[in-house]
């Protein structure tokens, strides 16, 4: 057992006997790893469609990203490494085609029993949807993941009751629109368990750990790719109407609270690093490895920042579970809303993005009127059982969600095609 860690954090809802010399939560990551949910993240939409370049982040590579990043801050503050490193791998699987755009979509076509949100997808993925585990009912359990992992990928502990009403951004620059919530209610029972003892609405440490690592990785490869896009110019901020107008979006968006002169002082900082560039970006290899070592010194900082204040605090080697809280120093989340304002007003604020996403939500509410049309037949093999299975309306719209959830983007419109143009 891992220090600081017992027998309760490594409980499963299911008891199962080990069957190897790994701790319980190395099994937990190798079982994400080998999901199929984990694999069909590299066909969902991150801030662009996976197709867009060869070059552009898709949401599965984001993922091993941020296990990486939150694996090490783990290692660097004390909690298990292992614990960190699974619910950042988790993090992201109940994400719908079109990323926060689909779950606005499928939250509309699911008023009506409870609605949908990506967190408590992730949830109902890891305990029922992703085939691993049974009870002794026969029921699935999914992968039946220890009580301390499935507990540090719930980033939103909380049921659609108790949730307040949507503000501000996601990551992506897409505004809330979602209540934010971690559990459907047929899944309570198993988020009862998990949270057993646990104080209402806290996230435990491991779960602010992954979504710092989240953050960290949303807000320096999203600017990463805008460069190698060619969307984002950095020296080009010694400009001071672009200056403003980033920040102005960066306030807009994610920081209302910050002075311009906050935002300032918080580029100075950035742009004194050894690494940041001097020179417009051309493309050669020198550049593409100078953006490289940018991105490693930016994620090393802000990791590093907080690995210090923990150290300051007297917290290395105690944070975990319920015991303290991730210490975010003021500047460097300052520093990062910098760096998610510059990608927001140059890459996310592009033209014709408006009508496209207005298409895509158009695309997955007609896949789910569709599917729910055609009845069982429409549904994968796995979601025809679970149809047939529900006790009532509710149950079985809330299959159709599932099955449209787990479809890619690309798949979603073949889907669609399929339904709606048989012949074309």
């Amino acid at each position: 057992m891992s220090a600081g860690y017992d027998a309760r954090d490594a409980e499963r809802f299911v008891g199962e006997p080990a069957r190897s010399g790994r701790s319980p939560y190395q099994r937990d990551s190798a079982r994400i790893v080998h999901s199929a949910a984990l694999r069909r993240l590299a066909g969902k939409t991150q801030v662009v469609g996976p197709a867009t370049s060869d070059f552009t982040r898709n949401r599965l590579t984001h993922t091993l990203e941020v296990a990486q990043v939150g694996r090490e801050l783990a290692s660097a503050l004390g909690c298990d490494p292992d614990i960190v490193e699974a619910a950042c791998l988790a993090h992201d699987l109940g994400h719908p085609p079109f990323g926060h755009n689909g779950e606005r979509a499928l939250n509309d076509a699911a008023a009506d029993i409870g609605g949908f949100e990506g967190n408590a997808q992730t949830f109902r993925l890891l305990t029922r949807l992703e085939a691993k585990s049974f009870d002794p009912d026969g029921a699935s359990v999914g992968l039946n993941l220890t009580r301390a992992t499935l507990d540090a990928a719930s980033k939103y502990p909380w049921s659609r009751a108790d949730a307040s009403p949507p503000s501000g951004r996601h990551g992506d620059g897409l505004p809330r629109a979602v209540h934010k919530f971690g559990v459907y209610a047929d899944d309570l029972p198993v988020f009862g368990w998990m949270r057993s003892g646990a104080e209402p609405r806290r996230t435990c440490v491991e779960a602010q750990v992954m979504d710092f690592a989240d953050d960290v990785a949303y807000s320096v490869h999203d600017v990463e790719d805008g460069v190698v896009a060619q969307r984002i110019e950095l020296t080009r901020l010694v400009d001071r109407g672009l200056r403003t107008q980033v920040w102005q979006t960066a306030r807009d968006w994610y920081a209302s609270d910050l002075t311009l002169d906050e935002f300032d002082e918080a580029l100075g900082r950035l742009a004194a690093l050894a690494a940041w560039p001097t020179s417009p970006y051309d493309a050669s290899r020198r550049h593409l490895g100078g953006l490289k070592n940018l991105t490693s010194r930016l994620i090393n900082r802000f990791c590093l920042a907080v690995r210090d204040e923990a150290a300051a605090d007297g917290l290395l080697g105690s944070l975990r579970r319920y015991r303290g809280t991730l210490p975010v120093p003021t500047g460097t989340f300052h520093e990062i809303v910098v760096l998610k304002g510059i990608a927001a007003q140059l890459v996310m604020n592009a033209d014709g993005r408006v009508e496209q996403m207005a298409a895509q939500r158009e695309l997955l509410a007609e896949l789910v009127q569709g599917i729910w049309a055609c009845g069982p037949t429409a549904l994968e093999e796995a979601f025809r059982h679970d149809f047939e299975a529900a006790n009532d309306d509710a149950a079985r719209h809330r299959v159709v969600s599932d099955q449209v959830a787990s479809l890619t983007d690309p798949s979603a419109v073949d889907k669609h095609r399929e339904l709606f143009r048989p012949s074309a």
